[in-house]
């Protein structure tokens, strides 16, 4: 079997990459995987290095929204997996147009040449942040699509393409909504891996708002096996949601954070919160249970180990911290 990987030098995509090449899942020993990445500022061939010489990989650099270097490179596969995406909120406040870009057009684009290739199947790794907020109780797959920032509504749009696709061209189209990622190896923008970072170098971290905003977290490693597991054992046309299962307010977080590198509230900046800023996630799974699926990480665990990783890894995240973009 050939798997395209889009997205591939990401946070997820390479722990998908890395784990797949690795062996961690049964049945898929023997899958060649191509990796097709634009390589922006949070795609790092680094997250790639422990398989780059495998004999069963390569690498194509290429923008997803280029119908030239899409249409060269999904012939010849049987199964691409999508995680191509600008995905920061607060990047897409202050530009969204890069967004609806590779989000929309680019999973088009990926769509119709899958479509033109005769693709066994199509895998879209979408967000819960597409349903919006919910104040009581769990998002299930088939709740209203209510996005509330320029990102989710990019991945909405998605979605929605994956959708038509399916519906119009019978092609064989699953789509993965996940619950906030954490884990290794993930760009130093995103909450935990920021907070860490500046702790770990003195610096003060920023909480919005009342920090009261509530979030599912779910481990990097749970993710990607329930996203092979849907490749294998879903159904097409269908949503499956992946949860972790452990929701916390982002202050709850903050300190765990702080107790983790020993630093207290001294270090934490209240700042005003975020335009449109959700207040509560949380995802249903029963679907994707149904199918054999259950988060494995314990998160206490989990995030010792993160910290841990990005205290062990500084030769890895210092140089993607220098060159951030705005800093």
């Amino acid at each position: 079997m050939r798997i395209l990987v889009t997205g591939g030098a990401g946070f997820i995509g390479s722990h998908y990459v890395r784990s797949l090449l690795g062996g961690a899942y049964p049945g898929y020993e023997g899958a060649h995987v191509t990796v097709l990445d634009k390589l922006t500022y949070a795609g790092n061939p680094a997250n790639l290095a422990p398989v780059a010489g495998h004999a069963r990989f390569s690498f194509v650099r290429g923008d997803i929204a280029d119908p030239e270097v899409v249409a060269n490179v999904v012939p010849g596969h049987d199964v691409l997996v999508n995680f191509a995406a600008e995905t920061h909120v607060d990047r897409s406040i202050t530009g969204a147009a890069d967004f609806v870009t590779t989000n929309v057009l680019g999973t088009q684009r990926l769509l119709q040449a899958a479509l033109e290739s005769d693709l066994e199947r199509f895998l879209q790794v979408s967000t819960d942040e597409v349903y919006g907020s919910v104040a009581d109780g769990s998002w299930r797959e088939d709740e209203p699509l209510l996005p509330n920032s320029p990102y989710s509504a990019a991945k909405a749009g998605a979605d929605l393409l994956c959708r038509a696709y399916h519906r119009t061209y019978g092609l064989d189209v699953r789509v993965t909504r996940c619950s906030n990622n954490y884990g290794p190896y993930q760009y130093p923008e995103k909450l935990i891996p920021l907070f860490v970072t500046n702790l770990l170098d003195g610096l003060r971290v920023p909480l919005y708002g009342d920090g009261l905003n509530v979030r599912e977290w779910l481990h990097v490693d749970d993710h990607c096996r329930g996203i092979h597991l849907v490749l294998e054992k879903g159904a097409a046309g269908e949503v499956y949601n992946i949860g972790g299962g452990v929701e916390l307010t982002n202050r709850d977080l903050t300190e765990r954070l702080l107790a983790a590198v020993g630093a207290g509230w001294d270090m934490v900046d209240h700042v005003a919160d975020r335009p449109g800023h959700d207040r509560r996630y949380s995802v249903d799974s029963t679907k994707i249970m149904a199918i054999g699926y259950e988060p494995r990480v314990d998160f206490d665990r989990g995030l010792a180990e993160v910290v841990r990783w990005y205290h062990d890894h500084q030769d890895w995240w210092r140089p993607a911290r220098r060159t951030r973009p705005g800093d």
